[in-house]
């Protein structure tokens, strides 16, 4: 079977440190993660946060492009599949790559952290002061992580939850958030939903596979799911599904009928029909569209 868009885990762009596994601030100007092919169709395992201090790049993220420019921040959570399209020569960031379970390992703070969940705004253009401020954050967390310590997990966890409700306060003033009762739990139930997802969406199209995966009920999930991210499980599913086809079509070495044995449809047909019925053009006139 055709391989699927790679997975790379974060121990992919760190050698040498076990901390690497959950949480890794890149020190770019050393040279930086190790040459994997970025300017492909890629996932990842963990959660990217990034600042662009300088330079300009042009990021691809779940097929929409974005223009990366100083004072940007760029959220990449571990669904979307992301291609950066060009570096300019001098392109510099502050980031940190940290996995979903470093966050949660002993504390519930996600709950609160809404926007990791379905950020609305995959890179963010900051003012000058809250770029400083943010800028700031990072440098402390760098300082940190560059630093021997027997309890240095734990520290990194505090302060990179620090920078997290610093940044859901910056997504919080440019959207109309709300917490209803139980919100916490909700948008909990969304992040593992969004996380079977990203293992098994690509070929797994029933809501009751991630409802029993999550001991809940289908019609539970479905509203929990709307509530948290204003789309049902079911248009979740279906989204995950289409992106990964477009991708694999963009692939002109792939035929129709290697892209649907990919994504597990039954033959070419059932593919294409479910293709027409969501995006509402056929593989091949999406592929010919360019």
């Amino acid at each position: 079977m055709t391989e699927r868009i790679p997975t790379y885990e974060l121990r992919a762009f760190a050698s040498g440190d076990p901390t690497a596994a959950q949480v890794f601030f890149p020190d770019y100007a050393t040279g930086g993660p190790p040459r994997i092919p970025l300017h492909r169709p890629y996932r990842g395992n963990y959660y990217k946060i990034s600042l662009c201090l300088r330079g300009a790049a042009q990021l691809t993220i779940n097929l929409h492009p974005y223009a990366v420019t100083p004072g940007c921040l760029v959220l990449a959570t571990p669904d979307v599949i992301k291609q950066w399209t060009h570096l300019s020569a001098d392109y510099e960031t502050l980031s940190v790559f940290f996995t979903r379970e470093f966050i949660t390992a002993n504390n519930a703070a996600t709950g609160r952290l809404g926007f990791l969940v379905a950020p609305t705004a995959p890179v963010l253009p900051l003012s000058a002061p809250e770029a400083a401020n943010i800028a700031a954050s990072f440098r402390f967390l760098q300082q940190k992580y560059h630093t021997p310590n027997a309890q240095r997990t734990n520290i990194l966890q505090s302060i990179l939850l620090s920078l997290l409700f610093e940044l859901g306060a910056l997504y919080a003033g440019r959207q109309p958030l709300t917490a209803p009762a139980g919100g916490a739990r909700r948008q909990q139930l969304a992040a593992a939903f969004r996380g079977l997802l990203q293992t098994h969406g690509a070929a797994v199209r029933s809501v009751a596979f991630y409802a029993a995966a999550l001991c809940v009920t289908p019609k539970h999930l479905t509203e929990q799911v709307k509530a948290a991210t204003g789309r049902t499980a079911r248009e979740w599913i279906a989204e995950t599904v289409v992106l990964e086809a477009k991708a694999l079509l963009q692939d002109p070495a792939l035929t129709i009928n290697q892209v649907a044995a990919t994504l597990e449809f039954a033959d070419q047909f059932a593919f294409s029909r479910f293709f027409k019925n969501c995006t509402g053009v056929s593989p091949t006139a999406y592929r010919l569209a360019g």
